[in-house]
């Protein structure tokens, strides 16, 4: 087995690359001068852009690199298929109406072999070879980005299921009756209430509805950018889609105000008792937690703390830990991931 893999994170602006050891040790990476995908007009393009930059990296480090010391390529992105070797249907690749045959795509233009996966299962391969899930046969890895995304690993495998689609624990229904519009038609998603954006709607719903008498300081901020518009701010440089982001939640809960610690309660109430039910179907040693909304800390951590255990079947109380993941600080922990595909199994 060779001492290299290359990592691939793909994601809606950028691609990412590194060449890591069995370490972890990113060796070279472009993450300053990354690939970016708009600059690309069709995707043969974009494929043999990501292949000169590969063997761009390897000229970088030619006094350890070449081609003949690199084991494979691992590739992450969102809507990827493990099993078909394609991105399909990504809303925010300007291909997004094609089925790109990416792995076939790579190992025609570069000598190597090629493995894809999306980005949930590469985070928990990720954690797996490099971060807390060494040695650890039986856990699940759950990100809270903009939306939910998770990995499940059982019995020392990557859980992918018939159609390499296991593991969407954020599409969990956990809202049955008037729950709230997900992305993927549905209502009533886990995502829906525990992501970036989910907790976001959350503090919205009590401003303007179940909690809108309660003082808050909150309430000063998004009445002022709902009196300039979301299209105004966003013109002037407002980066998100809703008025109020999470990060507005956490800062004000951080100055103790009492609403935004209740948002951050019933965000972590939802996970908590969503995560008694995944410890009922897969036993796991633990739960990994990952993403920007677990930087919020014992905010969303001690309320998801103590719903899980009360929602826990007795024979389960005691037995799963909860961990933060740790590559969650790791600038380059996508690319890791997408690297410790080339390690599956070997």
């Amino acid at each position: 087995m060779r001492d290299y893999a290359v990592g691939i994170d793909i994601g809606g602006g950028s691609a990412t690359i590194g060449i890591v050891d069995k370490n972890g040790e990113i060796i070279v990476s472009n993450r300053e001068n990354p690939v970016r995908t708009h600059q690309h007009k069709n995707v043969k393009d974009f494929i043999l852009a990501l292949c000169n930059n590969i063997e761009d990296l390897i000229e970088e480090k030619k006094e350890i690199l070449t081609l003949n010391k690199i084991e494979g390529i691992g590739i992450g992105a969102p809507t990827a298929s493990y099993r078909s070797g394609t991105i399909e249907k990504n809303p925010n690749l300007p291909w997004s109406d094609e089925k790109i045959e990416i792995v076939k795509m790579m190992e025609e233009k570069i000598n190597l072999p090629t493995s894809l996966d999306n980005d949930a299962n590469v985070a928990a391969l990720g954690e797996w070879k490099y971060g807390k899930g060494k040695g650890v046969a039986n856990f699940i890895m759950i990100t809270l980005g903009t939306g939910l995304g998770s990995g499940i690993i059982a019995e020392g495998k990557l859980i992918r299921g018939h159609n390499g689609l296991a593991g969407e624990l954020g599409h969990i229904i956990v809202r049955r009756n008037g729950g709230r519009r997900c992305g993927c038609g549905r209502y009533g998603c886990a995502e829906t209430y525990v992501s970036a954006k989910g907790l976001a709607r959350t503090a919205i719903e009590f401003l303007e509805v179940s909690k809108k008498d309660n003082p808050s300081n909150l309430k000063q901020i998004y009445d002022a950018r709902k009196k300039k518009g979301l299209l105004a701010l966003q013109q002037e440089g407002y980066k998100e889609d809703l008025l109020i982001c999470s990060k507005d939640v956490a800062e004000y809960a951080e100055k103790g105000d009492l609403l935004a610690h209740e948002i951050f309660e019933y965000t972590g109430k939802v996970l908590g008792e969503a995560m008694a039910d995944y410890i009922a179907f897969s036993d796991p040693e633990m739960i990994v937690l990952f993403g920007g909304l677990v930087k919020s800390g014992d905010l969303l951590l001690n309320p998801v703390r103590k719903y899980m255990n009360q929602s826990l079947l007795n024979i389960y109380q005691g037995k799963t830990r909860i961990e933060i993941s740790a590559l969650n600080d790791h600038a380059d922990a996508a690319v890791l991931g997408a690297s410790a595909l080339v390690w599956e199994g070997k």
